[in-house]
Formats: C-alpha cells, structure tokens, sequence
C-alpha cells in the first residue's frame, strides 16, 4: 500500500513528529474526540489504516467512520483493511509469485510495460515447508533400553575403572581434546574455573564445536535436488520483483523468522510513518500480535489481493478485553502461565473475536510469553490476540539490534496516536466489547500423573495426592498399597554409601526441552535453580538416573552461553545427545542395587521428566510412578529425591553449614529468568538469524537464476508453469455475458469444506494428476506433494475435487467421479470438465448450505475456475470462500430462504441459463431457466461495489492486471 495516498480527504491531519520535524504521520487521534480515545488499540490500528489508505473506491470515507463507531458498529459493518505488509511461506507463497510473473507476460503482451508489475507491498516469503526427512537418526549417549531391559553396548566406550567415557573425538574435529574439563568447581571458592565455550552447536559430549549432523546436510542436499526448479524460480523472483525478499532454506520457520527479523513494529517509509500490520499465509502469524503488531493469518487468494494493492474484508470484530490481575506464583512457569490463560479464554468463547490484554499483570509478562500466548489463538479460536507496545517490547527490541534512534522515533510516533500502553499511567482504558480477567496469582504449577499424562495435579497438593494414589485401588491413578506397608524403608548400599528407599522416591529425573518445554525460559529456570542449588550446597543422590537431552544445538548453545550448564552438570543433569531418550524408554538401566531394593520391598519408585509420555513401565520397568513436570521441577524433585515433599513446609535438603534450604530459596524470580532471557538468549538467537540471513548459505547463493524481467517458462517442468487467468486479457473488460446452457458438473451436499475441493497432500497412483506427471516421463517416487506443485496449475487443476471422500449426488458414494451428461460417462472430475471445455459447454456446481468451510485456500476457488466453473448454486457459503470464488471471477448464488434443489424440484441433469442485467447492484436477484422450462430466482450474493467491480473484470487478478495497463 501506499504511504501516502494522493488526494486522500484526510491530509489536513498529516503532522511533523515532535523532535522529528522531518518525520511525517496521520494524527488520526485527532479525530473523532473522545471516540478515539476509548477505542481498543487494535482497532486503532485498523482506524489508522483506513484513514491513510482513504482512495474513495477500495476504503472510503464511510469505511472509516464505521471504524471510529465501533462500539456501535461491531458484528454489523464490514470493514477493508490494508496491511502493511504480507508473509508467504513457500507452498502457499508460489503461486502467488507464478501469478505475478504471469501478470508481467499478460501485461506485456497487451502492450504494457511488464517492469510496471510487483507487490504493492513488502513481501517476504520464507522458504520453509519443503524439507522432508528423508534420512533420520536418533543419536543419544545411552543405548536405547525400553523397559529397563538388559542395555544395549553403549556407544562410547567405558574405562573399566570408573566407568567412565574415554577420549572420544568429536566427529571432524581433531581439535577436540576429549572429556572437557570446565565442569571443574573450586570448592573454596563455590565457582567454577573455566567457562564453556560459546557456540551454536556443541558437542553434546565435550562441548566442543562440531559440523551439521549427517542427517541434516543429507536432507538439505535432498531438499535442494528435489525442489531446484521452485528455488531458481524464488531466486529469479528475487530479483526483479520490487518490495519482495526471499528466505532461503535453512534459515528458519516462517513465524519465526517473521517475529525476529521481519516486524518493523512502526514503518517509516520515505519519512512517513504508520504502525507495522501483517497478513500471511500461515496460521501462526498471530505471533507478532506479541510485539504489538497487528496480524493474522489469511488464505492465498486474500494475501495475493493485498499483494496487489488490495484490501482484506473484515466484519467489524468484537474485541474482548483480558485483564490480567495479581501475581503468578513463584513456582509457576511461562508454560504454566500460558497453558492457563489458553485454558481461560477457551471457556470465554473468543472464537471469531480479537482479544486485546491490558491490566496490571501485563508487564509480568516477557515478550517471549506473549508472543507464545498470542500464537496459541488456534487453540482458543480468536482471530488475534493483541499487546500494546510498552515499556518491556521497547526493551525486548533493544535486546534484539535494534537501533536506538530508530527506537527513540517509533515510541515518539506511537505515543503521538496513542497506540504505546503506559502500564504505569491513569490514563483511561478502551472500552471492550467484554471484560475477562484472568488473575495471575490463580494459575499455580502443576505436575501430570503418575500414570496418564492428562491427569494433573498442583504441586502444592503433590504429596497429599500420591498418598492417595497409594490408598486407591490398582487402577489409571492407583496402586492399592496397603496401610501397614505406606511408611516401609528399604535400606540399600550404593556405591560405598547407605541410602533409604521408600514409596515416592525418585530414581529417574530426565530434563528434556523436546516440544512442550522448548520454551527458553523454563530451561534457563532449570539451569539458575540448579547454579542456585550447588551455591547453597545441595546434591542429587547418585543413584538417580539424572540426564540431560537438549531439543537441540541451541538450547545447549543459549545454557552454556548463560553459564548455568555446568551447574546442571555438577547436580548429573549432564548433556546425553540430542533426540528422544527418556520418555520413549531410552533410560540407562538403573544400578542393579536399586531395582532389586525397589522389587525387594514392592516399593513405587517414581520417575520425574519434563517430556510427554509417562506411562505406567514406560521409563522402566520397576518405576511404577511417573511425573511430567517443567524442567525446575524436575531438578527440584531430583534434588529432594521424593515427590512425597510438600515444597512449602518442608527443604528440599541441607546445604553448607547444615542450613535447611527451601525451593523458595532457590526458586528464580520472573525478573532473573526475564533478563537472562533477554540477555543470552534473545540477543544470540537474533545475532544469528541476522547473520543468517545477510550470509544466505551456500547452496542458496550459488544457485543460478536469469534476471530476465519476464521469466523464461520452461514447457517441460512440472513444477512451474504460466497458469491461464490472463489469457484473454484485454484493455478493457467485455461485458458481462450470460451463463446459457449450462451443465452441472458437480451436485454436492451440505458442509463441502475446502478439503474437498483443492487439492492437498501426496498425488495418489491413480489420479488425473498422476497420469499427467506419468506422461510427462516421472515415476510415482517423483510425484512430490500438490503442495510442492501448487507452481503448476495443470497439475494442481487435475487435483481439483480429487478428494476421495468426495460425495457427488450423481454418483451416490464417495468418489472423484462425475457423470459427463452428453455422453453419459462416469469420469474423473477434471476428465468430464475437460471434455465440457473442448465442447465449449460451461459448468456449475450446485451444492447445499455452507459451500467452502474450513481453511482458506486458494486453490479450492482458483481450481474450480480453471475447471470452467462459471457459478455456484448453494444454500449458503463460507463467507471467506464465497469472497474467494468472486475474487478469481465465479459467481456466488444463493437460492432464496426456505428453497433448495429438492424444493425446487431439481435433479442437477438440467441445463441451466443464467442472464445478468445491464447493471449489476450489491444483494440483487437473478433469475435462472432450466432446459425443463422452470425458472426460479437466486441471491447474487456480491455484497459490495467493489466485488462487482472485480466479478465484471473476471477476478481481482485481471483488474489489477488492467491497472497496470
């Protein structure tokens, strides 16, 4: 979009930022009064949008003041918004970019000059839904032992007299210099020596820097051969399409990469200035909603529009206003909390809303929270989850390079229209549409078990509950041990010392940062617990299988760069390796000793690990109890060596000087964990990302890729081809002609999701899809994804209602067949729209009440279109799908209330004939004739100006098309 838009009506309010006279802004905080000033901050933002992107034809004046009446005007307006910018990931974001390069060969050949053509708007698109596991390994330092079996030979080899590892080289490093010695603690002094090494990836037996694993770099080579024609192609498109940028692979995920690198949080273009606002073709866009940035995810067609200078149509949302009050509990983690508050607004029922937080408990909150928080929207259905800059996102930013002049004019602008909360201020809140609150101080931390992973208890009733699963009878929680035998001790000698083993005891304590504990901040809780714990003098029993197993390089890199990893190593919680160990089984077997104490006293032995599975036996055999816990937990149970602990009341142990030490005492605070984070954390990843991406990598950078303006089409690829929808491209659109005789290629029923119409997942055997690309010289191991196809509209078209639960009336079970009625043959759906086409016969699909459910994609409205689908005929739609179907040039009909093809008396083999006035106007009625002489009349169901405008021109692809011309 535009920064400024000439002749908008709204330039008398354009102002110079105080101490910026050269910085330019719409004061939109001027008007409207004190409407503004109660509006919630992301409506705002889109009030700020429809003011600066004001033309009179796509937002008017009226669009506007809609949005300035949003107390009034909720659920009952729709809205255009123009993000400032779009994210892509590759499988969604490539026929985007084919579109465009199509565009620039229709606008040429028109006449036009084809340079004129790129994305009205920055585009990055991140290319990172390619990779596929084509080799794999799972590498930890114990043998895999499931049940606590005899082990396996380990890997290393062991000194027969400790017991030991010997020197083992890391692989391709002949400087390692085998066991490190920076675990060495001068015990005088209680610190350690030598610091470990910063590097990104260690190790995980010497942290010592070693090469990407074999797996990766096979998989990478793999991923590159695979997809080469669809790299050049993005290469190419990096190139020569202005205001866009390409993520090559190996860079990072798309909803990452847009949170760390991509977010400008406030634009300044040319000297004017306007808040950062995104749409992308991926769901966890709402990301960003954590730095204050206005986002969500949208559909392809909905992105390309915006990519071409479009508005996204919104209904005016509610906006329901989270506050959140108190303070967490001292034991509660990032995963606590944001488990809870997840939990909170799935029962507020915010599906469909924007939540928007506010309160005192915000700024308890790191970034890395909210931006967690605001991803889980899937998860409790709200369109987005928005957070006001403030104070703490200025300080993530500085944390993360940004340049502090730049820092210093986006909180100068963002307070000129009072976009930046002042958590400290009295200044009056928005009014919301609803008030939840969400105390803090009621989310309290929890542990799972000890048999099914979906039974949780609170730690602070941990003790009370085992007692109770001792009591129950044997079953999904109890053990039925009886009274008399509760309180048994089993004496046991390891290792030249005596120990008591008793019910609750720990024998197993697993750290591992593997999918719901990747969180950085609940590692770094482990490592300060445990650098906490060895300074006051506590140990770990030796006996209990203590481990290590990072979810990767960079958890060890961001634990050893905090200095905490050597911590974890002096209480046992050293690093194994890195892929799943404990929770599938993977446990050294415990000393000989302990389990035949533990099977000698029937005693219920308990294992504690911050992984996902716990069931009964899983870890090991003669471990009858096991916890799933956040990684401190974990550390703490070790440390306590019993989960019968009632961490309140009671220490965790002795430290020096025989002082009784709490987890109180050695729990981190939020403001420790917050500012490590920060510090080691944040900074290194973003440090690395950044260099990434100014370096690229090799395989990207000598990839080779014309520069040619017009890209050269190559006839024989199956991966990108110049899709049709410019073919008869003219100056001027023709008027609109009537649909005569149409055929139905399709009769469908109710709840027909986009699932069932565009094409997904791997090409099955015996699809048009398949014959094609048999004809085309490849073998089904070649065939790839439709995903990794959509540059290729033969293919992607031949997919098109390829669903094999499928259900179309005419054929009476779920299948990808239709009846061609001239010939009266049972075909494949694309084979039957394919013989309609070369008879010059049009089709339309006819189908019941919510037509286009589920995900947006824009293949279930761009296939049907190649297909020769003139219009649909249905009950009522998917209003995103319906909005689809008009922006690629289908009609949307909707039969009148109360009727439908049975009403009516249809069977679908009719031939139908569908006239068009002279005029069209918004919600009018057509009438249709069959070839039975019955005439019925149907909603057109274009809602606006702008939607005939884009129909009439046969889709917002040829009217931007037009444009350029």
């Amino acid at each position: 979009m535009d920064a400024l838009r000439p002749g908008s009506p709204y330039q008398p309010i354009i102002e110079e930022l105080r101490n910026y006279p050269q910085k330019r802004f719409y004061n939109v905080s001027k008007l409207g009064g004190t409407k503004y000033d109660v509006l919630p901050y992301s409506i705002r933002v889109l009030f700020e949008s429809s003011i600066r992107n004001c033309d009179g034809f796509l937002v008017k004046e009226t669009d506007a003041m809609n949005i300035l009446d949003w107390k009034t005007k909720q659920n009952d307006v729709e809205v255009p918004f123009c993000p400032a910018r779009v994210v892509l990931q590759d499988f969604t974001g490539i026929p985007a970019m084919v579109d465009f390069a199509a565009m620039r060969e229709a606008v040429r050949n028109a006449g036009g000059d084809p340079v004129k053509v790129n994305p009205a708007c920055p585009t990055d698109l991140t290319v990172d839904h390619s990779l596929q596991i084509d080799f794999s390994k799972c590498a930890i330092q114990n043998a895999p032992n499931p049940g606590g079996g005899e082990a396996q030979k380990p890997t290393a080899k062991l000194s027969p007299l400790k017991g030991q590892p010997r020197k083992l080289p890391c692989r391709g490093q002949s400087s390692c210099k085998g066991p490190c010695s920076a675990g060495e603690l001068s015990r005088a002094s209680g610190q350690f020596s030598a610091q470990i090494e910063n590097t990104p990836i260690l190790c995980p037996f010497h942290l010592q820097p070693v090469p990407e694993p074999e797996t990766v770099l096979k998989n990478q080579e793999m991923e590159f051969g695979r997809n080469r024609e669809r790299l050049q192609f993005f290469k190419w498109s990096s190139k020569v399409f202005k205001n866009t940028s390409i993520i090559p692979p190996e860079t990072g995920m798309a909803h990452q990469v847009n949170l760390e690198y991509l977010s400008r949080v406030v634009f300044d273009v040319k000297d004017f200035l306007y808040p950062d606002s995104v749409v992308g073709t991926d769901s966890h866009t709402t990301m960003v909603n954590g730095l204050g940035i206005l986002g969500w995810g949208v559909g392809g067609i909905e992105t390309e529009a915006v990519m071409l200078g479009m508005p996204v149509t919104l209904t005016l949302p509610e906006v329901v206003g989270c506050e959140l009050t108190g303070t967490a509990s001292p034991l509660a983690t990032s995963i606590d909390i944001v488990l809870g508050i997840t939990k909170h607004l799935r029962q507020a029922e915010v599906a469909g809303k924007f939540v928007e937080f506010f309160g005192s408990g915000v700024s308890q909150l790191s970034v890395a929270d909210r931006t967690t928080i605001a991803n889980m929207c899937p998860e409790y259905g709200a369109i987005l989850s928005f957070f006001p800059v403030d104070n703490v996102t200025l300080k993530h930013l500085r944390h993360t390079g940004f340049d502090e002049a730049k820092l210093e004019v986006m909180e100068a602008y963002l307070k000129a229209v009072k976009l930046f909360r002042n958590g400290e201020s009295s200044s009056r809140e928005p009014e919301y549409s609803q008030v939840v609150q969400i105390s803090l101080s009621s989310i309290i931390p929890h542990v799972s078990g000890p048999k099914r992973s979906q039974d949780r208890v609170a730690v602070n009733n941990m003790k009370s509950d085992f007692q109770t699963c001792l009591n129950e009878k044997a079953g999904v929680k109890g053990f039925q041990i009886a009274a008399e035998k509760q309180n048994d001790v089993v004496p046991v000698q390891y290792e030249g010392n005596q120990y008591e083993l008793s019910h609750g005891c720990v024998v197993i304590a697993a750290v591992i940062s593997c999918t719901n504990n990747c969180n950085p901040s609940v590692m770094l809780a482990a490592g300060l617990l445990a650098k906490k714990a060895v300074e006051a003098g506590l140990e770990v029993k030796p006996y209990i299988r203590t481990s290590l197993s990072p979810g990767s390089g960079m958890v060890t890199h961001y634990l050893s760069s905090s200095g905490v990893l050597p911590y974890l190593s002096k209480l046992g919680f050293e690093v194994v390796g890195y892929g799943c160990s404990t929770c599938v089984g993977n446990t050294a077997p415990l000393p000989e000793a302990i389990r035949n104490a533990i099977k000698q006293g029937d005693i219920i032995a308990c294992g504690v690990l911050s992984g996902t599975k716990n069931f009964e036996g899983r870890l090991c055999d003669c471990v009858r109890a096991n916890y799933l816990a956040s990684p401190p937990l974990v550390v703490a149970y070790a440390i306590a060596g019993t989960v019968r602990i009632d961490f309140e009341t009671e220490p965790l142990g002795t430290g020096f000087n025989g002082r009784s030490i709490y987890l109180r005492d050695i729990w981190p605070t939020r403001k420790e964990l917050h500012t490590v984070e920060e510090e080691c954390v944040i900074s290194s990843m973003f440090k690395e990302l950044k260099e990434k991406m100014e370096k690229g990598n090799k395989r990207w950078n000598s990839l080779e890729a014309p520069e040619s303006p017009l890209f050269p089409w190559d006839l024989k690829s199956t991966y990108i081809r110049c899709p049709s929808f410019f073919d008869k491209l003219a100056k001027e659109p023709v008027s609109l002609q009537p649909i005569e005789n149409a055929h139905v290629l399709l009769y469908l029923g109710d709840s027909v999701t986009t699932d069932h119409i565009s094409p997904a997942g791997s090409i099955a055997r015996s699809s048009a899809a398949a014959k094609y690309l048999t004809n085309k010289g490849l073998t089904p191991r070649e065939f790839n994804s439709y995903g990794a196809r959509r540059g290729n509209d033969a293919v992607m078209t031949r997919g098109t209602f390829a669903n094999i639960k499928l259900l179309n009336k005419f054929i009476g079970k779920p299948a990808p067949k239709t009846i061609h009625f001239p010939s009266g043959q049972t075909l494949d759906v694309f084979e039957a729209a394919e013989l309609y086409q070369k008879e010059g016969i049009p089709v339309i699909i006819l189908a019941g009440k919510k037509y286009g459910l589920g995900s947006s994609r824009d293949w279930a409205a761009k296939g049907p279109f190649l297909l020769g689908v003139k219009a649909v005929l249905a009950e009522s739609y998917e209003k995103v799908h319906k909005s689809q179907l008009i922006g690629i040039g289908i009609a949307p009909l909707q039969f009148l209330p109360g009727e439908n093809p049975n009403t009516l008396g249809l069977t679908g083999r009719e031939q139908f004939s569908i006239l068009f006035p002279p005029e069209l106007s918004p919600k009018m009625t057509l009438d249709i004739k069959t070839s039975t002489g019955k005439v019925f009349s149907v909603f057109a169901l274009f809602e606006n100006d702008v939607e005939i405008t884009l129909y009439k021109n046969g889709g917002s692809l040829n009217f931007v098309a037009r444009r350029f011309l």
